[in-house]
């Protein structure tokens, strides 16, 4: 067996934390979860609930909560057709952008990097974002990006997080991945102690204090974590086939690089709440495609499930009680394993891949759900989306806990009349609830 010493975390959490195991009670009340936020009655008005009231309401499948106004994300593609087909932006999308950027709307919300959605947002009276707490949760410092092939339209370049990739000049393309920058035990132990130590400086923003001071009088739902996951982390770290093949061939490697990362991630995120109490801790996997995971369930239970059982512990045992995950594709396979592990949401809920919010709810009563919008309907038009809307978006609605969106980023094929017959029915939908 191959042993790693986790060397320069915070002694406190891991030693408190690093055995400790959550069991998730689902009748723990609005208050007993979040004791800052108090219940108001049930005819609550959504013009008086902000958006941080109406989300914790909502996920704790409160009677009296309404469902906030959120959309996932767009393609950038998408926008600029809209503009032609009468948005008038305010303020238009950088040129920079290519067209299969994503654009984040209320889910995606504001993060390091990227562009944020501010006039269909403002259009529909949407709900305020969420805010993700920007600390650097891996790779840091940064490796140095290196051209390694300088080819007339494309490049092979090494880039902050050591991964190898051939990437078009004018972004006309997706990136290739083509290595990471893990391929040994050598490998492993030198981005371990280079690269993945929660003590390193500059892994918060320098303007943190005043960071907090915000946070304390937020209104919108605050998120820690995201970006990174217990598969996700591996595929960057190792490369798809690579990290696939690695469960096999080296399991020993695997179980290593999530223990330090869980005990990483459990250091690193105790420094945050010692000074502000998130609403709600994001993980991201990306581990599924439309036909189920890409690794079997029973790996998953191996490799995964303890490290979920013991970050999920640790984090609700800090009062962090809304724990996400954010995998495309058909999840339906693994997920009573993350329940298990102490997740209690996940998203966006592809309905392509099967991930069907009512089957959903049946399966799993007390899952709070994101999207399961099919984006096919607003491709199809009026029809199919009032077919979408209700026959499975509003029986979903009404069993809580549930928070529509289209099922990933908004295509560019969706026409602008389309998309606001839909999301206009959508608003008037849950108003009525």
């Amino acid at each position: 067996m191959v042993l790693i010493t986790i060397t320069h975390l915070n002694a406190f959490f891991v030693k408190n934390y690093i055995e400790k195991r959550w069991e998730y009670n689902t009748s723990r009340s609005l208050e007993s979860c979040f004791p800052s936020i108090k219940c108001k009655s049930a005819t609550r008005d959504p013009e008086i609930m902000n958006s941080r009231e109406k989300f914790l309401a909502c996920m704790s499948f409160d009677p009296g909560g309404i469902t906030p106004r959120w959309e996932y994300g767009y393609w950038a593609e998408a926008i600029r057709n809209w503009y032609a087909d009468g948005l008038t932006p305010s303020k238009q999308i950088p040129q920079e952008l290519s067209g299969g950027a994503s654009i984040r709307a209320e889910v995606m919300g504001y993060k390091s990097g990227g562009f944020v959605d501010l006039e269909i947002h403002a259009l529909f009276n949407m709900d305020s974002h969420q805010r993700r707490i920007p600390i650097d949760n891996f790779i840091f410092p940064k490796f140095k990006e290196i051209i390694i092939e300088d080819h007339p339209t494309s490049v092979v370049m090494q880039d902050g997080w050591g991964i190898v990739k051939h990437k078009k000049k004018d972004q006309s393309s997706l990136e290739r991945f083509i290595s990471g920058p893990v391929k040994t035990l050598a490998d492993w132990e030198n981005v371990r102690e280079e690269h993945l130590q929660p003590d390193s400086a500059g892994r918060f923003p320098e303007n943190w204090s005043e960071l907090v001071e915000e946070y304390k009088q937020r209104d919108y739902p605050l998120v820690l974590g995201g970006g990174q996951g217990f598969f996700g982390s591996i595929r960057y770290l190792m490369g798809e086939v690579q990290a696939l093949m690695g469960f096999i061939q080296t399991p020993d490697l695997i179980h290593a690089i999530n223990d330090h990362l869980c005990n990483f991630w459990i250091a690193l995120y105790g420094k945050v709440l010692q000074d502000i109490k998130p609403d709600m801790a994001l993980i991201w996997e990306d581990m599924c495609y439309k036909n189920g995971p890409l690794i079997s369930p029973t790996m998953v239970r191996v490799f995964m499930l303890p490290y979920y059982k013991r970050l999920c512990g640790f984090l609700k045992d800090n009062n962090v009680d809304i724990i996400h995950v954010d995998t495309d594709g058909d999840a339906s396979s693994i997920l009573p394993i993350l329940i298990e592990g102490g997740v209690t949401g996940t998203f966006p809920l592809e309905v392509n891949a099967k991930m069907d919010v009512m089957k959903l709810r049946e399966a799993f009563p007390k899952l709070q759900m994101i999207g399961g919008v099919d984006k096919m309907a607003l491709l199809k038009g009026k029809e199919a989306i009032d077919v979408e809307l209700e026959t499975r978006i509003k029986p979903a609605l009404k069993t809580g806990g549930y928070i529509p969106t289209v099922d990933h980023l908004v295509p560019p094929g969706v026409s602008w009349e389309n998309f606001k017959y839909y999301r206009e029915r959508l608003n008037t939908m849950i108003d009525e609830l």
